[in-house]
């Protein structure tokens, strides 16, 4: 998931930023890559390849000023993703479950990180309890609420093969899909 309004846009970094961000999103699958609509399957060993793993999508989200990264973005159909838990950490969750969603739901524009440019109104449960794991195997239980309950909803569908695109409502699905289609190149 890609940072909300307010934050740092392209014209306002450095081309320093500009070349790491663009960097970053060149290892992160973009729409309409197949692996983005694969589910996940569960991760099995916590070992050190999967805190590299753990570290090299942590360190991909930042770079990309983004707030949430799965594994399908990576290319790797494990179920785990990274987040911005809060203004100073990155956590990760691998194996995550949704154990119980608030009855209040709320509507907000989302970007994703494989989806460039795109930004659609999507309806997600204003709270959300999560079980899951650390990259270290440790249990972790979440109960989340406001954006982050948003951001973790929104990487639980990445690992479901779900996309922003499938949650918004018709017209804004058909207007980011013509954005999205590739332009004939008048010569």
């Amino acid at each position: 998931m890609s940072e909300d309004a307010g934050q740092v846009r392209e014209e306002e970094r450095d081309p320093r930023e500009e070349a790491i961000r663009l960097a970053a999103l060149s290892q992160i699958r973009q729409y309409p890559d197949p692996v983005l609509r694969m589910p996940a399957r569960d991760v099995e060993s916590f070992d050190d390849d999967l805190r590299r793993l753990v570290d090299r999508m942590k360190r991909l989200m930042k770079d990309a000023y983004g707030v949430g990264l799965a594994g399908n973005q990576v290319g790797m159909l494990r179920r785990l993703f990274v987040f911005q838990k809060d203004e100073d950490e990155v956590a990760a969750l691998v194996n995550p479950r949704i154990v119980e969603r608030g009855s209040e739901a709320e509507s907000g524009e989302e970007g994703c990180l494989s989806i460039q440019g795109i930004r659609v109104p999507v309806e997600r449960a204003l709270t959300v309890t999560i079980e899951a794991m650390d990259e270290n195997g440790n249990e972790v239980r979440l109960e989340l609420e406001g954006l982050i309950a948003r951001v973790v909803q929104h990487e639980i569908d990445h690992l479901d093969g779900t996309l922003i695109l499938d949650r918004t409502d018709d017209e804004s699905r058909k207007q980011a899909l013509g954005l999205l289609r590739p332009q004939p190149v008048l010569q």
